[in-house]
C-alpha cells in the first residue's frame, strides 16, 4: 500500500480519540431512556423523502429546464452536491449547526461526529416540540438532508456556465460557513431561535439563504453567452415536470417531518402543504392566461415548487385558510419576480432559484408571521410584533447569506482561476467539455 496512505491512516486514527469526549458526554444530549418507535419510523422516512427532493427530484427538475448539451452537467451538479455536502455535514457541518456555541454558530463536540453513538438522542429545539425520543444520528440524517438541498437549489441560478471545480469549493464552504450558521440561528440555540422567529421546516434557513445566495452567483458569474438574444428554452419538460412532482412528493418528509415526531403537529403540516402546493400551481398559470400566455408545464412546476416554498416556514403554525392565502399570494409574488424583475433588471438567474426560493421564502416567511394561529403552535404571540421579528431576521438572512456568499465566490475565484468555464467550453456545452459524456 502506497506509504503516504499509510501515514494519513496513521494520523487519522491518532487524532481522532482526540476530538472524541474525554467521557462521552455532554449536556446538551441525554441517553435514549425510550425511543419512540413511531416517532423515529417517521423521521427516518421524512429523511430518505427530503434527500429523494435532491436526487433524483432536483436534478430531473433542473435538468430538464437546461440545454440538451448540459443537461448531465446540472443533473451532475446535484448529484455531487449530495455526495459532498454529506461529508461537510459530517465533519463540520453539524456541529457549527446543533451543538453548543454561542448565538452565532455552534461548538465542535461533534467535529466529525464524534462522540455520537446509537444511545443517545438529540434534544430537538421547541420549533420541534421533540422530547428527545428519537436517536440523534436519525436526527442527524434527517438535518443532513436539508443541508444537501439548500446548497444544491443555488445550482440553478449559475446553470450552464460555472466551472466544476468552482462549485465544489464553492459548495462545501458556503455549507459549512453560510448554511450552518444560519441553521444555528433558527434552529440550534442561536439568536432568531431565542428571538422568537417562527421558520418550522426552513423558509429562513433553507429557502431565503439559498435563494440570496443564488443571486449573489448569478450576478457575479454574469450572463450566459446569448441570454436575451438567443432561444435557451427547456430541452425536455418531462424531466422537468417528473422532478417537480418528486419534489412535491418529497416536500411532505420536508415539511411534516419537521415536527420531530409522528403528531398532530406533522398532521397539520402534511395538510396546509398540500393545499398551498394546489393553489400556487393554479395561480402561476392564471398569472400566465392574465399576461396573454398559454398555461404552460413549466408554469404549473414552478408555481407548484413556489407554493411549497412558501408554507415551508408556516407549515406548523397555520391552518387550511391560511395555506390557501399563502399559495396564492406566494406564487403571484414569485411569478412576478422571476418573469417581470428578472426580465426589467437583466439578471440571468438560469433557472429562477432566486425567484422561486428567494423570493418565495421571503413571502412565506412574512406570511407567517400575519397569519399564525396560536392554537395550532401553542404560543401566546401577537400578530404585530411577529411580524416585525419575521422581517428582522429576513433582513439578517437576507445581509449575511449575500455578503457571505460574494466574499466566498470572491476567493474560489482566485484558487480556481476564475469562477466561469471558457467561452468556447460554454459554447460546446459542459456535458462534453466537463464531463466527457453527451445525450444522445
Amino acid at each position: 500500500m502506497n506509504k503516504h496512505v499509510l501515514s494519513a491512516a496513521a494520523l487519522l486514527a491518532a487524532i481522532m480519540p482526540a476530538m472524541a469526549m474525554a467521557d462521552g458526554v455532554a449536556d446538551w444530549w441525554k441517553p435514549i431512556s425510550e425511543i419512540n418507535a413511531g416517532d423515529t419510523a417517521w423521521i427516518m422516512t421524512s429523511a430518505v423523502l427530503v434527500l429523494f427532493m435532491t436526487v433524483p427530484g432536483l436534478a430531473l427538475f433542473y435538468g430538464g429546464m437546461v440545454r440538451k448539451k448540459n443537461v448531465l452537467g446540472t443533473m451532475m451538479q446535484s448529484f455531487a452536491v449530495a455526495a459532498l455536502v454529506s461529508v461537510v455535514w459530517m465533519v463540520v457541518g453539524y456541529s457549527f449547526a446543533f451543538t453548543p456555541g454561542n448565538a452565532f454558530i455552534g461548538g465542535f463536540d461533534r467535529f466529525f461526529l464524534s462522540g455520537m453513538g446509537v444511545d443517545m438522542a438529540k434534544e430537538m429545539t421547541t420549533i420541534y416540540g421533540g422530547s428527545g425520543t428519537v436517536p440523534e444520528t436519525v436526527f442527524m440524517f434527517f438535518q443532513m438532508t436539508f443541508a444537501i438541498i439548500s446548497t444544491a437549489i443555488i445550482t440553478g441560478a449559475f446553470a450552464e456556465r460555472m466551472k466544476f471545480s468552482a462549485m465544489l469549493l464553492f459548495s462545501a464552504v458556503w455549507a459549512a460557513l453560510v448554511y450552518a450558521p444560519v441553521c444555528h440561528w433558527v434552529w440550534g440555540g442561536g439568536f432568531m431561535g431565542e428571538g422568537g422567529v417562527l421558520d418550522f421546516a426552513g423558509g429562513t434557513v433553507v429557502h431565503i439563504n439559498a435563494g440570496v445566495a443564488g443571486l449573489v452567483a448569478a450576478i457575479m458569474i454574469g450572463k450566459r453567452l446569448g441570454y436575451g438574444k438567443e432561444a435557451m428554452a427547456p430541452h425536455n419538460m418531462t424531466l422537468t415536470l417528473t422532478g417537480a412532482a418528486m419534489l412535491w412528493v418529497g416536500w411532505f418528509g420536508f415539511n411534516a417531518g419537521s415536527a420531530g415526531a409522528a403528531n398532530a403537529s406533522a398532521g397539520m403540516a402534511m395538510a396546509v402543504t398540500q393545499i398551498a402546493a394546489a393553489s400556487a400551481a393554479l395561480t402561476w398559470m392564471l398569472c400566465e392566461k392574465l399576461a396573454g400566455h398559454k398555461p404552460s408545464a413549466l408554469g404549473m412546476a414552478s408555481g407548484a415548487v413556489a407554493g411549497l416554498v412558501g408554507i415551508t416556514p408556516a407549515a406548523g403554525f397555520v391552518g387550511p385558510q391560511a395555506a390557501l392565502v399563502i399559495g396564492i399570494l406566494t406564487a403571484a409574488g414569485a411569478y412576478f419576480a422571476s418573469v417581470v424583475i428578472k426580465r426589467k433588471l437583466g439578471y440571468d438567474d438560469s433557472l429562477d432559484a432566486f425567484g422561486i426560493h428567494g423570493v418565495g421564502g421571503i413571502i412565506g416567511a412574512i406570511l407567517t408571521g400575519l397569519l399564525f394561529t396560536n392554537s395550532i403552535f401553542g404560543g401566546d404571540a401577537s400578530a404585530g410584533s411577529q411580524v416585525l421579528t419575521q422581517l428582522k431576521d429576513v433582513v439578517i438572512t437576507i445581509v449575511y447569506s449575500g455578503v457571505a456568499t460574494f466574499i466566498i465566490l470572491k476567493v474560489v475565484g482566485l484558487i480556481c482561476g476564475g469562477l466561469r468555464v471558457e467561452a468556447d467550453a460554454e459554447r460546446e456545452g459542459l456535458d462534453l467539455t466537463t464531463h466527457g459524456e453527451r445525450v444522445e
